[in-house]
């Protein structure tokens, strides 16, 4: 009668596990999804930010209209486009002198931190998500077969330097 226990306490601790063990890559998969979803807001933000300083500050500019191009561009990138579009606004913005005391500057500033900060983030819940998928248990049981692939957001560093 003691052995009927055993195994009983043992198959109730193995279920356990892996019911842990999937909720835990259910958790990662959707925490993951979430920071790319704050990660497109916050260039969706940039890029508007970068326009709206492309309007005001650089209007009748070569450099201006070329601002605001990229802006466009990464607006209305599709997203197998979206990473290009991303890192050639980076590009423009780094090559524009911003100055933290103007209003537009500010917010253009202020943007691209906050992606670099939601970019970290992502990385770092995809990071977790894929190597959850690696486990052995999650692949022996197929744990993750209902979530898609987690991929990584590659841009440059967004963050900018003032004047």
């Amino acid at each position: 009668m003691g052995w009927v226990i055993g195994v009983v306490a043992l198959v109730v601790v193995i279920a356990s596990y892996v019911t842990w063990t999937a909720g835990r890559v259910d958790r990662l998969h959707l925490r993951a999804a979430s920071a790319g979803r704050a990660l497109d807001s916050q260039l969706v933000r940039r890029a508007a930010a970068a326009a709206v300083l492309a309007e005001h500050e650089l209007a009748g500019d070569p450099a201006g209209a070329d601002l605001y191009a990229a802006a466009r561009a990464a607006l209305d990138a599709r997203e197998d486009d979206r990473e290009a579009s991303e890192n050639d606004l980076t590009r423009m913005l780094r090559k524009q002198a911003l100055d933290p005391q103007e209003p537009d500057g500010a917010a253009v500033i202020a943007a691209s931190r906050r992606v670099a900060l939601a970019r970290q983030m992502h990385t770092d819940l995809v990071r977790a998500a894929l190597a959850s998928r690696e486990r052995p248990l999650v692949r022996l049981l197929r744990l993750n077969r209902k979530h898609a692939r987690p991929s990584y957001f590659d841009i440059d560093d967004p963050t900018l330097s003032a004047v």
